[in-house]
């Protein structure tokens, strides 16, 4: 029998727990060695009681995973039996204590039985995708441990954020955001933990910083990778010590704050070149939640336009007919749920006693058909794509910018996408000018 040399393995898995009292965390992982335990300098930390605090170690090689078994109490297994080293490859399950831990590809998402609701909080969605997200919501409101969410501008992170936290224990106490893309980077610091007066030029009296704000409740950092490399280690004491240090302050004080971050950079990325602190992605992201983006969950349309225009004209009854639905689930929505909730505001403002939400009231830009750029079926897929979205984008901000005259606050608005984001599009596009 011929035998040709292993299979390799991708170079980027993930490792999850599939069962236990911390279903649904997990941790990238590339060619490198892991620990697995309770402690939290273990690469994944867990609250099982029954796992030892440096329990497991994983080495991912090319061809292989070995596992040893770190002299735990209770033992590491694979397919029931109990292992002191082995070797296994993508797919493989492993029982630590109470906790089932498995190999699998980044994209793969556990089986979390969909929500039985359309909503969460203030959240809308019917789609297979949202129902999802809300059941790990829900999950993550009956937890303390961190929680990191994922999504392009305008998905709906701090609303989502905010209902965890409406769901959970701490649901009487304050609800605190703290945007650090809307801040100075040299205010960073004061923003989060406060300063003493006279700590800066400019500190004339003392500030109580947002993580003494949302004692007893939740904390909301919105726009993580906003947050330079030297605040990142400061972030870390206060999720692994509970405590704070104002700017000017010699002492440490502890704090009792959920914390809920969120970010729209790829997180994994930054993480992988050195701009983000592995400890501290681990450390945020016990729970991990990623919010689609509206083009990828357009079923949810019919039930965001019907929540909108409740909210824009209460007790009034609105028709929404088929041609427009139809021509909102055309547009692809670069600005997410945020630009449809300003189409629909706008739309309401300009005749605010319509009883009808006719297609000419969105203004919405859509090339025709002959216009669009062909697809090129001799490329790979995935650069045939990135050519067309590159086009599609910068047509986009073009037309943006000249209907405007400028005004990038303006433009931002209409796009419904933050003024932060718009200025990194034109200057990905060499439009900032």
């Amino acid at each position: 029998m011929l035998t040709g040399p292993p299979e390799m393995l991708p170079s980027r898995l993930r490792l999850v727990v599939a069962d236990g009292p911390d279903l649904g965390r997990g941790i990238p992982l590339t060619r490198g060695t892991y620990v697995v335990g309770k402690s939290t300098g273990c690469d994944l930390v867990l609250s099982d009681r029954t796992v030892s605090r440096r329990h497991l170690q994983l080495e991912v090689h090319h061809h292989r995973v070995l596992c040893r078994d770190l002299d735990s109490k209770n033992g590491s297994y694979y397919n029931g039996a109990r292992f002191q080293a082995i070797e296994v490859l993508l797919g493989a399950s492993l029982r630590i204590g109470m906790t089932t831990l498995r190999l699998v590809l980044p994209e793969t998402r556990l089986g979390v039985a969909p929500f039985g609701e359309t909503s969460f909080g203030r959240v809308v969605g019917q789609s297979l995708r949202m129902r999802e997200v809300f059941a790990l919501a829900q999950r993550a409101a009956a937890s303390d441990a961190p929680v990191l969410i994922l999504g392009e501008t305008g998905t709906g992170k701090e609303e989502l954020a905010a209902a965890i936290h409406g769901a959970s224990r701490r649901r009487d106490g304050p609800f605190v955001v703290c945007d650090l893309a809307a801040l100075s980077r040299n205010l960073i610091e004061s923003e989060l933990f406060g300063h003493l007066r006279g700590s800066f030029t400019g500190a004339t009296a003392d500030r109580t910083g947002a993580f003494v704000q949302a004692q007893g409740g939740t904390i909301f950092i919105d726009e993580l990778g906003e947050l330079e490399a030297e605040m990142q280690p400061r972030l870390l004491r206060a999720l692994d010590r509970k405590q704070i240090k104002p700017v000017g302050a010699s002492n440490y004080r502890p704090v009792d704050v959920r914390v809920i971050a969120a970010t729209q950079r790829p997180i994994d990325a930054e993480v992988q070149a050195g701009r983000f602190r592995q400890d501290l992605y681990y450390r945020l992201a016990v729970l991990r939640i990623t919010l689609p983006p509206l083009r990828e969950r357009k079923d949810d349309i019919p039930l965001l336009v019907e929540r909108f225009i409740a909210e824009f004209q209460p007790g009034r009854a609105v028709e929404v007919p088929a041609e427009t639905l139809s021509l909102l689930r055309e547009y692809d929505w670069p600005g997410n749920v945020r630009e449809l909730r300003n189409t629909v505001e706008r739309a309401l403002a300009m005749v605010p006693d319509a009883r009808r939400l006719d297609p000419q009231l969105l203004e919405l830009d859509l090339p025709e058909a002959a216009e669009r750029p062909a697809a090129d079926t001799d490329e790979p897929f995935h650069t045939a794509k990135d050519r067309l979205v590159r086009a599609w984008e910068r047509e986009y901000l073009t037309g943006l910018l000249r209907r405007t005259g400028g005004n990038v606050s303006e433009a931002a608005r209409r796009a419904g996408i933050d003024r932060v984001h718009l200025y990194r599009l034109l200057r990905k596009h060499g439009l900032e000018s």
